[in-house]
């Protein structure tokens, strides 16, 4: 399941899938495991994207009051550093009992150096501080914004969305972040617990995705993706 919001183009229709195929494209994270989940996702269109880490580009610094805001402020970043178009993502977990917090400031909440046990543990003692012991008390979703921006200021954004309920103790050790704690409507398995080949294709930034083919009206080739 997914939700969206409404595709943005700047004037012009210069954001095609001929564009994005004629040149790799920036993937704009210094994440390792994002850039190759984004890659992938890109193959599927017949689209190359080289990483920002290997390009040398800067970070900016994350300042917008949503996902995305940020991801439009970090393609655009490095659409303008690099000359390319680039992609940029940004993304959390949005808890119902918190008002959807940790929600941007998701990596926040694991503190300096990262930390995802203190911060699932942090989220779990707020749940149970309200009374959050079960199921239907612990909703939430992790969301997904995907920006594509042009060095000439063009920008396309969309926001997918993945709904399900937070689990304690965390199960699986195969994800990062918040995904032992995160139980995706529908499924029997954490997200820590899922293969990252099956993660990846049932995840919010493949709901992400397929908002985005279907703002450049096209599909994924070679892989399952679905809305």
């Amino acid at each position: 399941m997914s939700h969206s919001t409404p595709p943005v183009a700047n004037g012009t229709l210069a954001i095609t899938l001929d564009r994005l195929r004629a040149a790799p494209v920036v993937i704009a994270t210094h994440n390792a495991g994002k850039t190759g989940e984004l890659q992938a996702l890109l193959a599927t269109l017949g689209v190359r994207g080289d990483g920002a880490a290997a390009l040398g580009l800067p970070e900016p610094a994350e300042t917008e009051d949503s996902f995305t805001g940020n991801a439009l402020l970090k393609a655009r970043a490095a659409a303008e550093a690099s000359g390319r178009v680039a992609i940029a993502d940004d993304s959390g977990v949005c808890v119902d009992a918190l008002a959807g917090e940790p929600g941007i400031f998701t990596a926040r909440w694991a503190g300096e150096p990262r930390d995802w046990q203190r911060a699932m543990a942090r989220v779990e003692l707020e749940l149970a501080k309200r009374g959050a012991v079960l199921a239907p008390a612990r909703g939430a979703s992790f969301a997904c914004a995907l920006a594509i921006a042009t060095p000439e200021g063009d920008s396309l954004t969309v926001e997918g969305r993945v709904p399900g309920t937070l689990v304690w103790p965390p199960r699986g050790n195969l994800g990062a972040g918040f995904e032992p704690m995160f139980l995706a409507q529908g499924q029997q398995l954490t997200y820590g617990e899922m293969e990252p080949e099956v993660r990846a294709a049932i995840n919010h930034r493949a709901a992400a995705f397929q908002l985005l083919c279907e703002a450049l009206g096209t599909a994924p080739q070679g892989a399952h993706v679905p809305g």
